[in-house]
């Protein structure tokens, strides 16, 4: 596994690295190339002398390129870092830089001194000072005390990616915390002083199970005791980092004569590199990783003894032990007799971390381009993220059910002791690609579908037939039933019925029973649904344009409604209410010339005033319709009422389908806080005040009780309601939203509406919205073989008991995450079953059973449990858990939680399945390498730590959104897709291969798409060709581009074509319509941008992707000691 994720791995020592820009290649080994430069580095392995290390004012960091291959630090033989000068190689550990080091002056022979690794440099010459006198040094080094004393816990071993050794603050509060200053990267990401870092560990393939390895620093542990004097091998003093957040600056240090040797003395420099038999490349380690073998460090003999000989001279290279040596076990001085100049800090190469994009990346490569057959048992299918086809062989397709698991632990003990919840992402009625067939529907006739006499499962391909096809064995209960005489068939010499391959039942893993009349309310057929469209006509509504713009589109979206098949119309009937602080019904009956209007006043006790013709057949009220939709802008035109109700309006909407007999969607567009008298009025609760404190969950929290029962009872009638909202302020979303949460339905938000900016993304997302299918008055229940039951349930609807998920609507966007719990031993033979049952009524008014069947596999082994996770169903899955938290918890203690069980599924991990090795490595499931970064992405999102910008509607808004979000949607939600523009070609037609959400990432003469599945930010470089702005915008230079523009002009030309059409292609991806906010660098709404950059720190104070991992690292062994 190559833990370099964005760049292939580091060629062996002694070949050729790839050359940089502004870099000359030259030979290793000591011999200069024949294009070495000039002398211009410093030869030796400590500082320039009166380095000083900040910048001119105005200096600002180099872009990086994506995917500059990491440079290695390699090692002679003996372990011993081999030495050179700058010149020598052109290694660079991170993003490339175009800049280079100034030589030292009074150099020792080329070939005979240090390599130590370059690390880039900002773009400016630096000044230096006269060499220092051999008394300073020897007075800076006598005031040093060489401890042999070992504290408890381990340093980092030998870094792979970086400098060989750093060490990591105790406390995390020391401003520069590394022990040992390194020159800064010119590119690096704003790291926080919590935590030194160092590099990342070479590729670590740990026996069992592929792993990723790399060792940040133990940050936050207890100090270890560490060399004085110049720095190990590879290792450099440095003054302050350049000049960036979160960084202190000291004084330029004093640097250390060449040839100063660890002891405290002046001593001859190190021996030079050798090329020996034993070292041809990498050599193998302990626990099977390649990479630079860490062997005794300078000035120690053989592997670290107990009684290092501090003062003796090197001896000669020794040959590398059988075991991987305990860094343990390397002595050094406490902090606080660190002169000042040692204590700047190292980083981690991001290069050299788990790369989502490259994992992306690779698996569209790897399996994007082969169906996925879903006839074996327990497969774990692609990613999300990767395009395929799906071949339905007996288990459900991937785009209904996704586990966190495919193969789950034999015994709740093995469960408990990893950690790692068992879940399955379940989007019932799914949309699929054209390429894809629907589920079959298979009509049973009145005797209905055929099931289990005990546990009710429906019949499916893992029934198993018994006594020549007489009778079956339920495969959940084991229950033996009699098969009825009409679907009686033999079996063939397998044992399988000869008919299997003709019906869906016994072949396919979804399909879908016609239900008989058993299954319906009060055992009769459903008449088709109804739609009711509730329009404020408040103040506020008139004004904004709102009401005008959304009479002229029903106008024609009502011809769009969804339908049956290849029915020639929708069998929907629809009616219409306005309402501000009363409730107008009206009356559109196809026999009547003009539209009636009838006004209910008593809010406090609601009644429908008509039943006949206020839900109507669209085709043949056309006219009357149309004359209404004209007619109410201007009714209201002189509104001056500002006040609405809110309850009210459902219950209308309720006990009109009620009365219909029918089920049915509300569409309610609404703009203020309900203050008017009337049940359900709210009162202005927001109060941010209450963040960070044990109150802050009253704030997601309804304001009352009213709502619920609301919701119950639209459950109950199979009444769904989609709310709009378009709020100028405050309106308590958390109130606001329980109705369509608990119905099943979906909250739109469109903050201070405008005509203008807003009207496309609101139409968009309204004509999808109506136009989608719809299962009405569905009730869902999820089975599962003996062994595991399901526990607990997350999403968009109502439970009045422990099994059945009631939905008064569910569309194809919508997903029910379910829990399982072991309530007794599993099989390995066996496996488990899932088996999902979705009874609803179709837009024909048709009630169907839809089933969706999954076979997994058990496990005894915690390593095949790690080998068959999907992280990204996962993070959906710990997402949903959290935010749910939020609601009865602090935040605080929701996001520690979050941490800790993320830190246990690491920890068992590496206790129970990765070979023995360094505590100081961070070793990762190779399936769940990106655990860690995806985690710190939701513990930084707005409801677990919220910027001083989000406000708590905001909060409320995310919240319950994502908890019915599919895998997809809070994959890219999480982690946003950044694109950049200009690097393809422009008649390429394939979407360009993203980038790391990083600041660093991002190159001032470019262009980028950011997306987020609800945001989408155009991104423009302030350094970008005039051509390409005058291309896509149409003004002449990066100045006119005027800001926050939301739309992009039409123009004749490819590149303006490329993008509008990225942009459309996106947008088709996608559930809601993401506007488009074009950014400009350096511009004001930057600061909104960045937000979305979730590798690095956050303003708010989230972690940045490298600190996090360090801490985990810390987490991961604690809970290991």
């Amino acid at each position: 596994m190559n833990v370099n994720q964005s760049a292939p791995p580091v060629p062996p020592f002694g070949q050729p690295q790839p050359v940089y820009p502004g870099y000359h290649q030259s030979s290793y080994g000591g011999q200069p190339g024949s294009t070495a430069p000039a002398t211009p580095y410093g030869a030796h392995n400590g500082p320039v002398p009166g380095y000083q290390q900040t910048p001119p004012p105005g200096v600002s960091r180099a872009p990086s390129s994506s995917g500059a291959p990491p440079a290695s630090i390699a090692q002679a033989p003996g372990g011993q870092g081999a030495y050179g000068q700058f010149g020598q190689g052109d290694v660079q550990n991170g993003p490339s830089s175009t800049v280079q080091m100034q030589r030292l002056p009074g150099s020792q022979p080329f070939g005979s001194a240090p390599l130590a690794p370059v690390v880039s440099q900002p773009n400016v010459l630096q000044p230096y000072g006269p060499p220092p006198t051999s008394a300073q040094v020897t007075a800076q080094l006598a005031g040093m005390q060489i401890s042999g004393a070992v504290a408890p816990a381990p340093p980092p071993s030998g870094l792979g990616y970086g400098p060989p050794t750093s060490l990591a603050s105790a406390s995390g509060s020391f401003p520069n915390s590394g022990l040992y200053g390194s020159y800064p990267q010119a590119q690096a990401p704003p790291l926080s002083q919590a935590q030194g870092h160092s590099g990342a560990q070479p590729p670590q393939r740990s026996a069992p199970l592929p792993a990723s390895s790399f060792t940040p620093p133990a940050s936050g542990v207890p100090r270890m005791p560490s060399m004085t004097g110049p720095p190990l091998p590879g290792q450099s003093f440095g003054g302050p980092p350049v000049s960036q957040p979160n960084h202190v600056s000291s004084p330029p240090p004093q640097a250390l004569h060449p040839g100063t040797q660890m002891s405290g003395l002046p001593g001859p420099p190190p021996p030079p590199p050798m090329h020996s038999s034993q070292q041809p490349g990498y050599q193998l380690q302990q626990n099977g990783s390649f990479g630079p073998a860490r062997g005794p460090q300078p000035n120690y003999g053989s592997p670290y003894p107990a009684a290092p000989t501090f003062g003796s001279q090197p001896g000669p290279p020794q040959p590398l032990p059988p075991k991987r040596l305990d860094p343990d076990a390397i002595p050094s001085p406490q902090l606080n007799e660190l002169p000042p100049q040692q204590k700047t800090r190292h980083r981690i190469d991001p290069d050299a971390i788990p790369s989502p994009i490259q994992v992306i990346e690779d698996d569209r490569n790897n399996r994007g381009s082969e169906p996925f057959v879903t006839g074996v048992r327990g497969q774990v299918p692609p990613l999300v993220t990767t395009n395929f086809l799906v071949k339905d062989q007996g288990n459900a397709s991937p785009r209904y059910i996704r586990c966190t698991s495919y193969n789950i632990p034999c015994t709740s003990d093995m469960a408990k002791q990893a950690q790692v919840p068992l879940a399955a992402v379940i989007k019932p009625l799914a949309r699929l690609p054209p390429e894809e067939a629907l589920p079959y529907v298979v009509d049973h006739g009145e005797s209905g579908p055929l099931r289990c006499n005990r546990c009710k499962a429906y019949m499916c391909p893992f029934m198993q037939f018994i006594e020549g096809g007489r009778r079956f064995q339920c495969c959940f209960c084991s229950c033996i039933n009699d098969v009825p005489p009409q679907y009686f068939q033999h079996l063939d010499h397998t044992g399988k019925r000869v008919d299997a391959y003709d019906r869906p039942e016994l072949s396919l893993g979804s399909y879908e029973f016609l239900a008989t009349v058993d299954y319906c309310k009060n055992n009769k057929f459903p008449s088709p649904p109804a739609f009711i469209f509730m329009i404020d006509v408040s103040y506020n509504a008139i004004r904004s344009g709102l009401v005008k713009l959304l009479c002229e589109e029903l106008k024609s979206l009502l011809d769009f409604l969804p339908r049956e098949g290849v029915a020639e119309e929708s069998a929907i009937r629809v009616g219409f209410v306005t309402y501000n602080k009363v409730l107008h019904f009206y009356n559109v009956k196809s026999s009547l010339a003009q539209p009636q209007m009838m006004v209910v006043s008593d809010v406090a006790d609601m009644f429908v005033p008509l039943l006949d013709g206020f839900l109507v057949n669209v085709s043949e009220s056309r006219a009357v319709i149309t004359s209404l939709l004209d007619q109410i802008p201007e009714m209201f035109a002189d509104t001056r009422e500002t006040e609405t109700v809110f309850a009210p309006v459902i219950q209308a909407g309720m006990e009109a389908l009620k009365a219909a007999e029918c089920a049915g969607k509300l569409f309610l567009f609404h703009t203020s806080l309900p203050i008017a008298e009337a049940p359900g009025k709210l009162k202005n609760r927001d109060d941010r005040k209450l963040i960070n404190t044990d109150k802050e969950k009253t704030l997601f929290q309804p304001q009352t009780g009213a709502y619920q029962s609301l919701a119950k009872d639209c459950v109950a009638q199979g009444c769904c309601v989609d709310l709009y909202l378009f709020p100028n302020q405050y309106v308590d979303v958390a109130t606001l939203s329980v109705v369509p949460q608990l119905t099943g339905g979906s909250v739109y938000k469109y903050t201070c509406f405008q005509v203008e900016n807003d009207q496309e993304r609101f139409l968009s997302d309204l004509r999808r919205d109506v136009q989608k299918v719809v299962g009405f008055d569905a009730v869902m229940r999820v089975r599962t073989s003996t062994g595991i039951r399901a526990v607990d349930f997350f999403g968009a609807f109502y439970m009045s008991n422990t099994t059945d998920v009631e939905l008064a609507g569910l569309d194809g966007d919508k997903t029910v995450t379910v829990e399982f719990k072991h309530d007794d031993r599993l099989n390995e033979e066996s496996g488990a079953l899932l088996q999902c049952a979705l009874l609803y009524t179709s837009c024909a008014g048709q009630r169907r059973l839809r089933i969706h069947n999954l076979a997994l596999n058990c496990c005894t082994q915690l390593a095949d449990l790690y080998r068959n996770c999907e992280t990204d169903t996962l993070i959906n899955y710990m997402a949903k858990f959290a935010y749910r938290g939020v609601l009865n918890s602090p935040v605080k203690s929701v996001r520690d939680t979050l941490i800790s069980q993320c830190a246990q599924i690491l920890a068992c991990y590496r206790k129970n399945c990765a070979s023995p090795s360094s505590a100081g490595q961070l070793i990762l499931p190779e399936c769940m390498k990106l655990l860690p970064v995806y985690l710190n992405c939701v513990l930084k999102s707005d409801v677990l730590q919220p910027g001083a910008e989000v406000t708590t509607d905001d909060r409320a808004y995310v919240r319950q959104l994502v908890t019915s979000m599919d895998v997809a949607e809070t994959n890219v939600f999480f982690y946003p897709r950044l694109l950049p523009l200009t690097k393809s070609p422009i008649e390429s037609t394939t979407e360009p291969p993203a980038v790391r959400a990083s600041e660093e990432r991002l190159s001032n003469g470019d262009i980028y798409l950011l997306e987020n599945g609800l945001n989408l930010f155009l991104w423009v470089g302030a350094s970008v060709q005039q051509g390409v702005v005058q291309s896509l915008f149409n003004v002449s230079s990066f100045s006119q581009i005027p800001s926050g523009l939301n739309i992009l002009p039409v123009l004749d030309n490819p590149l303006s074509k490329k993008v509008r059409g990225l942009i459309d292609s996106l947008r088709t991806q996608r559930s809601r319509y993401m506007k488009l906010i074009v950014v400009k660098q350096e511009d004001k709404l930057e600061m909104l941008f960045k937000h979305f950059l979730v590798e690095d720190k956050s303003l708010n104070g989230g972690a940045s992707y490298v600190d996090f991992l360090c801490h985990m690292h810390k987490e991961i062994r604690q809970l290991l000691s």
